[in-house]
């Protein structure tokens, strides 16, 4: 099974079972937004959605950069939703939400981003609910072929994490699917995956490249077996 709906996560989420999934590994946006002239700005899923999604306009490329902000964090029942519904979490910049402490953190290390003195961040946090030692994948932010999405994330970094952190058999959850790398990354290793996307261009983007991306490893696993 590896389903996406285009749909709000936390709607969902209130008609699920407890620990219907085994592992929840998701990219909220922290709220930190921007305005035009830079200056961060934040807002909460309690605030209407249409009444900012109305004002995102279309900037470079083909991501969506908004007049106010482009994200919206979320509140505290999306947090309590997701930790009823999944037996385990990977929450990317959990630094940025009032999280119990752990000491199992991820940490994403952008190989093509300086230390310093470069204005993006060359490094990623994620929370864990893991008990275990803290761990670091290097892999570079650039070179993702398509890219549409402003906090897209490579496949490779999701392959790393299922690989070290699920089970075969595993049930896997994203609730801000964005690009969609996460579900290319658990058709790949052979985990079941439920995956949804608030935001209609980014839903239909995202079955687009899914839809290329089976129909490539289908091609691929054909010319194989011959």
């Amino acid at each position: 099974m590896n389903v996406a709906y285009n749909a709000d996560c936390l709607a969902a989420m209130r008609e699920m079972p407890d620990n219907a999934f085994d592992l929840a590994v998701v990219d909220p946006p922290y709220g930190g937004g921007s305005s035009k002239d830079g200056v961060g700005l934040r807002f909460h899923a309690g605030d209407r959605w249409d009444k900012y999604k109305s004002k995102i306009q279309h900037g470079a490329g083909h991501w969506k950069y908004p007049d106010v902000a482009w994200d919206i964090a979320p509140s505290e029942e999306y947090f309590e939703q997701l930790f009823r519904v999944s037996k385990n979490q990977i929450i990317w910049g959990g630094n940025y939400f009032d999280l119990p402490p752990t000491r199992c953190f991820l940490v994403w290390r952008k190989t093509n981003i300086p230390v310093a003195g470069f204005s993006m961040s060359s490094v990623e946090y994620a929370w864990t609910s893991f008990d275990r030692n803290a761990m670091v994948f290097e892999f570079s932010s650039g070179g993702q072929v398509g890219r549409f999405h402003p906090t897209q994330k490579p496949v490779e970094l999701y392959k790393w994490i299922f690989q070290n952190y699920a089970k075969p058999g595993d049930k896997i959850l994203d609730t801000h699917l964005g690009s969609g790398s996460s579900r290319i990354a658990a058709y790949d290793v052979g985990l079941d995956f439920v995956g949804y996307e608030i935001d209609r261009e980014y839903f239909d983007k995202q079955e687009e490249r899914f839809a290329r991306h089976t129909a490539q490893m289908n091609l691929f696993l054909e010319g194989d077996n011959t």
